[in-house]
């Protein structure tokens, strides 16, 4: 997957269901996506954007080459935002600090080290594993292009992988047939919503995991994430038409 900032709870589902991940990072960056922002809910209505400004935000260069303009101003900006969150969210002081651990190192400024190092707090603060690589790492023999669904039975083979999970979401994206011929398993995740009070806000669905950490347990959270899940092959996917 590519690498997100704090993103929706679904990413963390995810994780709770695989052995390995992998920070896909070798592929052109794409501006204004997941990658460098999320939503919150807005200190009046709705949502609000955190974001994180690059200082060469460009078609023209690899994920693993983005770089924060200015880490301690993204830091500051970041909890200022959430700062209305406070004597409200039950969790606030939690989530603060785990923001704080998350975005301390403001020396390194790569945007894939910053969206790990979110990753990573917040599988610890939720006790889930994390066993991840950094693609651009690995040094793997990969074709210079590839189709968007030809990237993943790649990285796989080239890995020793058995099985590959991705979100039903992206099920176009993949050939059965491709993965088959490496004799790698090919499965999606669904997840289901995920409601929970929010105090004096109105309930927004699909932001970023920070709201979801405001206003509930970690036990709720991890509870959530296992029996929202459901694992299905290709074959017990109804088709597209279908949905």
């Amino acid at each position: 997957m590519q690498p997100y900032f704090f993103p929706y709870l679904g990413h963390f589902a995810l994780i709770a269901h695989t052995d390995a991940w992998v920070v896909f990072d070798v592929t052109q960056y794409t501006p204004k996506t997941w990658m460098n922002r999320n939503r919150i809910l807005h200190p009046k209505e709705g949502w609000n954007y955190l974001s994180v400004p690059l200082a060469n935000s460009s078609i023209s260069i690899k994920t693993c080459e983005a770089q924060v303009l200015n880490g301690a101003d993204t830091r500051r900006s970041v909890l200022g935002k959430l700062s209305h969150y406070r004597n409200k969210a039950p969790y606030y002081r939690a989530v603060e600090a785990l923001v704080q651990d998350a975005m301390a190192d403001s020396a390194d400024a790569s945007l894939v080290q910053l969206n790990v190092r979110g990753l990573q707090a917040v599988c610890r603060y939720l006790g889930l594993a994390f066993n991840y690589r950094i693609c651009s790492e690995l040094e793997l023999d990969l074709p210079e292009k590839l189709p968007p669904g030809g990237w993943a039975p790649a990285i796989c083979s080239q890995l020793g992988a058995s099985s590959y999970v991705n979100p039903v979401g992206g099920r176009d994206l993949f050939d059965p047939a491709d993965f088959a011929a490496r004799n790698i398993e090919l499965a999606f995740l669904s997840f289901d919503s995920f409601s929970y009070d929010t105090g004096p806000y109105r309930f927004e669905p699909g932001l970023s995991i920070l709201d979801v950490l405001m206003w509930n347990a970690p036990e709720r959270i991890v509870q959530a994430l296992h029996s929202g899940s459901t694992l299905q092959s290709p074959a017990q996917l109804p088709s597209a038409s279908a949905l």
